[in-house]
């Protein structure tokens, strides 16, 4: 697979099968280059400021709009139903997800997603949304569009092959992609595979700003990969179906051909992917923590400055030479909501029972840090420079909305691990008045 370079940037691109494709000189000739239709995808409103303005021409074979009809489709566990059950303000931590064997259960992308958390509406184009997905079986015939947001999906086990009106992207886990709202797209699997989803509302994921660091250093720009034209002219006389998500609910519509059929595009609102060993951490080299905001790789932001409706932060291998200094995570009260995932290998602060494919939620304001083991290891640890989560990558959706966990994240995935708080428990006091 091929892939264009850059965030946010212009790209042009067209199937090498139709040379010249893309129109010269205008978006909307009378008459397209190979008989296509013109199509303008907006992200963004039309009087946006030019640096948020959001928008792609893509040329194909048969416009969107050519299809039956949509009708409720069952959701399944996905919802924005954030009353299901009464809140709970403990620290919360899963066991990893279940993935259904194929034989007895066939799940692809769409019929495996579950909502574990979330806040806010997709009505009122503000909020956030957690999703586990399952699925052992790629989607046949049908895809899915996103009509309340944006996904940042994060596979923790299986590569998924994506299909986009953009093109194609193979993406594995240590990889994310960004579908963004309206972007039609369809899952291919190669057996078991699980990951996590963080949806936004009402926003789009951007680079965050690097103030006093300067013009270089985390996620660079150039390391984010496009898709190239790719087109499919397919009939399908027994139905294709297109599933959109909207308000928080499913639809399928039927249409008689592959909606992969675009030919040629130009614009800068796209799908794409990043590979976090790409990440150029930053780190304290003389003493004390940075804050954890250093590892942000994506951020969604909210009307607030400096606030973020939700951010995505990795913790990657790196050295940690800071002298005089507790150098796991610090014990911590946060007025931001804090889900976690790991992707592989075994998280500093919790070597026990945080695995991979489970998470971890620590609510507003609800205390966490090191467990007791951790503590006692990183107090007593000769400091000298050391390489930190060597084979590992866990990762953090972060939101300053307070989150709100499902019916099946608390009950019906029954992988709430319901002794989590028992790993502070054997914390003892070592406070002594006479020794300072």
């Amino acid at each position: 697979l091929q892939y264009m370079s850059g965030f946010g940037n212009e790209h042009v691109s067209e199937d090498p099968r139709c040379p010249g494709a893309l129109p010269e000189g205008q978006n909307n000739p009378q008459v397209c280059p190979y008989g296509l239709y013109a199509e303008q995808l907006s992200g963004s409103a039309f009087t946006c400021p030019r640096p948020t303005n959001k928008r792609s021409w893509l040329y194909r074979i048969l416009p969107s709009v050519c299809h039956k009809p949509f009708k409720p489709l069952k959701e399944g566990h996905l919802t924005h139903d954030w009353d299901e059950v009464e809140p709970d303000p403990n620290q919360l931590r899963w066991k990893p997800f279940e993935i259904p064997k194929a034989p007895q259960n066939k799940l692809d992308f769409v019929s495996g997603l579950h909502t574990l958390c979330g806040a806010g509406e997709p009505r009122g184009r503000n909020g956030i949304a957690v999703h586990i997905f399952v699925c052992n079986t790629s989607m046949f015939n049908r895809c899915l569009y996103n009509s309340d947001g944006d996904f940042l999906i994060v596979p923790q086990q299986g590569k998924l092959l994506i299909t986009t009106e953009f093109g194609k992207m193979l993406v594995e886990p240590n990889e994310i992609c960004v579908i963004q709202q309206g972007m039609r797209f369809s899952v291919d699997v190669f057996g078991e595979t699980r990951g996590y989803i963080l949806e936004v509302y009402g926003a789009h994921f951007e680079l965050p700003d690097l103030g006093p660091i300067g013009a270089n250093g985390l996620a660079n720009p150039r390391d984010f990969l496009v898709p190239v034209a790719w087109y499919e002219d397919r009939q399908v006389p027994g139905g294709y179906t297109v599933i959109s998500k909207y308000q928080g609910k499913l639809f399928a519509a039927q249409q008689d051909f592959s909606p992969f059929n675009v030919v040629a595009w130009h614009g800068n609102y796209t799908p794409y992917k990043y590979h976090l060993e790409k990440f150029m951490v930053i780190n304290s080299v003389a003493f004390d923590h940075a804050d954890p905001s250093i590892f942000t790789v994506l951020t969604a932001k909210s009307t607030r400055p400096g606030v973020a409706l939700a951010d995505f932060v990795i913790f990657p291998p790196r050295w940690g030479v800071a002298n005089n200094t507790f150098r796991p995570p610090y014990y911590h009260r946060n007025c931001m909501s804090e889900f976690m995932g790991l992707i592989k290998g075994h998280y500093e602060a919790k070597e026990e029972g945080f695995q991979p494919g489970g998470g971890s939620l620590h609510s507003m304001m609800t205390p966490h840090g090191p467990d007791a083991d951790c503590f006692e290891k990183a107090s007593k640890a000769k400091l000298e420079p050391e390489r930190v989560a060597e084979g590992t990558m866990a990762f953090m959706f972060e939101s300053s909305l307070s989150l709100a966990v499902t019916k099946w994240g608390l009950q019906t995935s029954n992988c709430l691990d319901k002794n989590y708080y028992k790993c502070w428990e054997p914390l003892k006091s070592h406070f002594n008045p006479k020794c300072k």
